[in-house]
């Protein structure tokens, strides 16, 4: 059965995320030490006592939740056999490493460059995110062109397409919420506001990606032993080249994500399994696809199934 990993993505993390892998498995404490060590601050105390408000700053949160997610992968490497990887925007750096194409200490100074980056460039412009609930693809992006086109330098884009009937959208703080009704007048179901710092996968976000690119392309990648299906193209990469085009593009591209769960189970995937904290991922793929298997690996009782 062709298996792929999926990644976490910002909006999964929680207080005490991985601190009960930390406490049973020596090689985890040995990994988180060193994450500490490289980062010069304890990302571990933020990650297991909070408070969530500093959690959930995107700082904090893009390392977090890369960490949870390389830990558990750095456990079961040898052990856990898969074919393909996927992450959820800042998710895409863990199936990247899981695909061997970088190193653990230059994916950690990548993801936190990331999150200090995106979470300036949101109070440079400020932005806001909303989830647009029971309204089709093709009908958000309507209502987001006819805001961006009459908003004297306004912007509002599709930033992530997570399930069929939910897309996120992305733009600036105060006209988004100010025409937030117009989702609602096209037909939407529910429309909410994420807690996040910025307008992610947006123009908005281009001061963050001017200098992530610099630090990408100062980075040695290899081609991937398994494919990543990628966030920009919904398709699988394998060339190092192409890997680093696609991470560049990214954070101001929107995820496709319902798109590449869909070109996975057309490439025959049977089996997704999420790794790292939450279940987010396993929703939205069972929202998406059908007579496929999903399990979750977030947790040491989780872990302990596969070991």
């Amino acid at each position: 059965m062709k298996t792929a990993l999926l990644f976490s993505g910002q909006g999964s993390q929680y207080v005490g995320m991985f601190k009960d892998i930390y406490e049973k498995f020596p090689l985890a404490r040995e990994i988180v030490n060193k994450a500490d060590e490289i980062l010069n601050y304890s990302l571990s105390t933020i990650c297991f006592e909070g408070p969530i408000e500093k959690l959930k700053e995107t700082r904090y949160t893009q390392p977090a939740i890369f960490l949870h997610s390389a830990v558990i992968i750095s456990l079961l490497k040898n052990i856990l056999k898969f074919d393909a990887t996927a992450g959820h925007s800042v998710g895409e750096y863990a199936a990247l490493f899981a695909s061997d194409v970088f190193d653990f200490e230059s994916a950690l100074k990548l993801v936190s460059l990331r999150g200090e980056l995106m979470f300036r460039a949101g109070e440079i412009m400020p932005g806001t995110m909303f989830a647009v609930i029971n309204l089709a693809d093709d009908k958000v992006e309507e209502v987001c062109k006819e805001l961006t086109l009459t908003g004297n330098g306004n912007v509002v884009v599709a930033a992530n397409y997570n399930s069929p009937g939910q897309v996120v959208v992305s733009g600036s703080a105060e006209y988004l919420r100010q025409n937030v009704h117009k989702f609602k007048e096209a037909g939407a179901r529910i429309v909410t506001e994420l807690v996040v710092s910025g307008a992610f996968h947006s123009p908005l976000v281009e001061p963050a990606k001017i200098e992530l690119e610099k630090a990408i392309n100062n980075l040695r990648f290899k081609d991937a032993i398994v494919p990543v299906y990628s966030n920009v193209f919904a398709k699988p990469l394998t060339s190092a080249e192409e890997i680093k085009n696609a991470l560049v593009l990214q954070l101001t591209s929107p995820v496709k994500w319902s798109q590449s769960l869909i070109k996975m189970k057309e490439d025959g995937f049977e089996r997704f399994i999420e790794i790292g904290p939450g279940q987010v991922l396993q929703g939205l793929a069972k929202r998406t696809l059908s007579g496929i298997e999903i399990l979750g690996i977030d947790k040491s009782d989780d872990l302990e199934k596969f070991i």
